[in-house]
């Protein structure tokens, strides 16, 4: 049984992460578990997200978020800011959310800088030698 799709195409903030994530080298789309996700052999960040109450019950949905995978160095840092969250599924594996509608505005020069060090932790080194190269 596939998976709900769980985003609207219409969303403007999608489209702004779709605009950051896609100008990587070999960046492609594709909806992964109702979501849309960024690959370069290999995922480095998905659109929208859930947390799993400690309690049980419902997913908490974070609809407008951004899930990447976040240096161990990093991790605690960030997770004493309240904007992000430990996703299910992924968190256990390195991943963080970034809940983008937690502020009254977007830092999006933030959002390029945790992508581009997700994209550094999953892609290839060829990749990521023509990242740097630009």
């Amino acid at each position: 049984m596939p998976h709900p799709i769980m985003f609207r195409d219409d969303d403007p903030v999608l489209a702004r992460v779709r605009t950051v994530a896609l100008a990587f080298p070999e960046a492609y789309e594709k909806v992964s578990h109702g979501r849309p996700a960024f690959f370069a052999a290999k995922m480095f960040l998905m659109y929208g997200g859930s947390v799993r109450p400690e309690t049980g019950g419902e997913y908490l949905q974070y609809p407008q978020a951004i899930i990447v995978k976040v240096d161990e160095s990093d991790r605690r840092a960030l997770r004493q800011d309240g904007r992000f969250f430990y996703p299910a599924y992924l968190g256990p594996s390195g991943w963080l959310g970034l809940d983008l509608t937690a502020a009254k505005r977007v830092d999006w020069g933030e959002v390029r800088e945790l992508i581009d060090a997700s994209y550094r932790l999953t892609a290839p080194k060829k990749l990521i030698k023509q990242l740097d190269e630009v």
